[in-house]
């Protein structure tokens, strides 16, 4: 089954040529990079932007299979042969930056991989993933219905979670008889997280810096615990040895860099995507 997907074009451009792809993290949904894909398209008004629920997401639900990170990335690679205009560049956090990594094996005439604070390696210790993971335990503890959608951030808030991100957490609410349900499977989420936290794409990205398919940009946040000092002295290796196929660059930022500093991501989305 296709996966749900938005497109976003330049408001006067004519038919883009080429397509970016936007991958979410996980608990996200393809509407959570829309304003950077819509500043993206003003600036390239060449290319459409590609805003894709993965499985188990936003109205991908419905989609069965393998809750895993590889069929999520095959998911991805048969959505996009409908698209008239190819894949060329795919943009993806956390979650979506590692489907996006697997999808340099998947997509013919894929040129650029902008990654964002997505460590390739394996972390069995959730290590910078534990707002993460105290999130899914509250929402595996949470009641199966709330009688608002303030009821629903406010029981968050109790445990801890910040207000900013229960309300983000808020957009998958759907209502049910008058209350308010969330809409996703948890237990599909768990299943996308460990497969996440196993699966190692060094090997692929150590391919790629050879010059075996596309380039890519790692974009990782400073204040971010995903990458530990030795997955960063790996990146920046790779990197030196690359020949500009690969790219580090280093934001001022926690894990959500695109919140955090939008115009800095922004600027390195067009400095990485020509």
């Amino acid at each position: 089954m296709r996966l749900h997907f938005e497109l976003v074009t330049a408001s006067s451009a004519p038919a883009a040529e080429r397509s970016l792809l936007l991958l979410h993290g996980i608990l996200g949904q393809g509407t959570n990079l829309r304003t950077l894909a819509r500043r993206f398209v003003e600036v390239r008004p060449g290319w459409q932007a590609v805003l894709v629920d993965l499985r188990a997401h936003g109205q991908s639900q419905a989609v069965e299979g393998d809750d895993s990170i590889t069929r999520a990335a095959d998911d991805v690679a048969e959505t996009v042969m409908t698209l008239v205009a190819p894949v060329r560049a795919v943009l993806g956090h956390s979650f979506g930056g590692k489907v996006a990594m697997l999808l340099a094996e998947r997509l013919q005439g894929l040129e650029h991989l902008v990654v964002l604070d997505s460590g390739p390696g394996q972390r069995t210790d959730f290590r910078g993933s534990e707002l993460t993971m105290k999130v899914l335990s509250t929402l595996e503890d949470a009641p199966a219905v709330f009688g608002s959608r303030e009821a629903f951030v406010t029981h968050l808030a109790t445990a801890g979670i910040d207000k900013g991100i229960g309300q983000w957490l808020g957009m998958n609410l759907e209502r049910d008889e008058g209350s308010f349900r969330f809409r996703l499977s948890l237990s599909r989420i768990r299943s996308l997280l460990a497969s996440y936290f196993a699966t190692d794409c060094w090997p692929l990205l150590e391919r790629l810096a050879a010059g075996d398919g596309p380039s890519f940009h790692l974009v990782i946040g400073a204040r971010s615990k995903v990458f530990d000092v030795s997955e960063r002295e790996r990146a920046e290796s790779l990197a030196a040895r690359s020949s500009s196929r690969c790219t580090v660059d280093l934001l001022e930022t926690g894990h959500w860099v695109h919140v955090d500093d939008f115009e800095g991501t922004l600027r390195v989305l067009l400095a990485r995507v020509p």
